[in-house]
């Protein structure tokens, strides 16, 4: 049977990485690593991507409250084969145990620069009265019946 060609993740992939994402997050909220800059920071799983043979999981995290985002990153990086035999008993299903690889997420820093530069005055200027007035209220929240 040929593969596809595209280079989206197939189903299998997505839902793999979604059990992975949650045994991951359990594992990190338990707080079992042993390591000071991890321990004083709680860390969110946004998204897990694997590899096409389901070895590799790339997580992307978001250090909340960190000063050194990098220096959390690089921690948990150091402390991956700890945390694959600690998700090990969650993911007991899988032929394979995934490499964890530990990457920071941007997405949320890409989401409000775009908000800032939709918000900024040359976008405002272009925008027209009927568009303006949409605007106004999409940023109240409510709109106005008449």
């Amino acid at each position: 049977m040929p593969r596809p060609t595209t280079s989206s993740p197939s189903q299998r992939m997505l839902r793999v990485a979604e059990q992975v994402r949650h045994a991951l997050s359990e594992t990190l909220q338990r707080g079992e690593i042993i390591d000071p800059l991890i321990e004083n920071t709680v860390v969110s799983v946004s998204e897990v991507r694997m590899s096409p043979d389901l070895k590799v999981a790339t997580a992307f995290v978001s250090p909340l409250g960190a000063k050194d985002t990098d220096a959390v990153v690089e921690a948990l990086n150091k402390h991956a084969k700890f945390v694959r035999g600690r998700v090990s008993g969650a993911l007991r299903q899988m032929k394979f145990m995934p490499e964890f690889r530990f990457k920071l997420d941007t997405s949320f820093d890409n989401f409000a620069r775009i908000n800032d530069l939709l918000k900024s005055p040359e976008v405002a200027r272009d925008l027209g009265p009927e568009d303006q007035e949409n605007a106004d209220q999409d940023k109240d929240g409510n709109k106005d019946t008449e």
